[in-house]
């Protein structure tokens, strides 16, 4: 049992937590809470080991039970050693340390989502949340995007993260994705400065939508992608949306036209 705060894999787990450098560089990145173990006992992904304190409760312990069952390290910590390494208030008992892993995108993709300068952690968890449920087939995250695996992202992302192909590449790479000769991809640029309004818009072909974020919105590499532009009209004389209240409204206009 760990009971000290200053144990070294405290320290090494608190680096995961809070330093997006160390995640790239150790190929780890950390979960917390019931739900989200539920999540990743039941996904593929490689599970390095499992932290828990003796106040989980009984859904927890069946998930902790889980995990045992597999072989995977399972260790108890103090109280005081939960919260030191947690990055919520209010830590569930139990935390996780996973392999970073990418899903592989389909073949022959017909709708991907880009983000491009999505700062906001909660932000970008909504976001891949929301592509999740509508399965979106991949989401590609421009360099200036948030860290994918970063913990609010994580937690706001609601198990995103196990069912989505999810990508940081570079600019470059964005482009030979979307260009693929076997995707034939139609690139659409949401800009709350013009293009047409969303639902004038045949979505139904193969398709690739970027959004832009917070504060400017897409850059110039977005641009040169785009075959064309789609705003979201604003009757009420707003400038713009929440990027993620935006993102939903695209994605699902999307899905309402294929009738999924």
């Amino acid at each position: 049992m760990i009971t000290s705060i200053h144990n070294p894999k405290v320290q090494a787990i608190r680096k995961l937590q809070t330093q997006s450098r160390t995640r790239r560089e150790e190929g780890k990145f950390v979960i917390e809470g019931v739900r989200l173990a539920e999540e990743a006992l039941q996904s593929s992904w490689k599970v390095q080991e499992v932290w828990h304190t003796d106040q989980l409760d009984e859904r927890g312990k069946r998930v902790l039970d889980g995990f045992a069952a597999r072989g995977v390290p399972v260790e108890q910590v103090s109280q005081a050693v939960m919260k030191a390494v947690s990055e919520t208030q209010t830590p569930q008992g139990i935390l996780i340390v996973l392999s970073i892993q990418t899903l592989p995108i389909p073949q022959n993709p017909n709708f991907i989502l880009v983000l491009d300068g999505v700062r906001d952690p909660g932000n970008l968890g909504t976001i891949l949340r929301t592509a999740a449920a509508a399965r979106v087939q991949a989401v590609l995250l421009a360099p200036d995007c948030a860290d994918t695996f970063a913990p609010k992202v994580i937690r706001s992302g609601m198990g995103a993260h196990f069912q989505l192909p999810i990508l940081q590449p570079g600019w470059e790479d964005i482009r030979r994705i979307l260009q693929a000769p076997s995707s034939s991809l139609c690139v659409y640029l949401a800009d709350s400065t013009g293009g047409s309004a969303y639902t004038q818009v045949d979505f139904k072909s193969p398709m690739a939508l970027i959004v832009g974020g917070e504060a400017g919105g897409s850059g110039s590499e977005a641009a040169l992608l785009a075959d064309d532009k789609v705003h979201i009209p604003m009757p009420g004389g707003s400038e713009s949306l929440n990027v993620g209240i935006a993102t939903s409204i695209l994605i699902f206009e999307v899905i309402r036209q294929r009738g999924i």
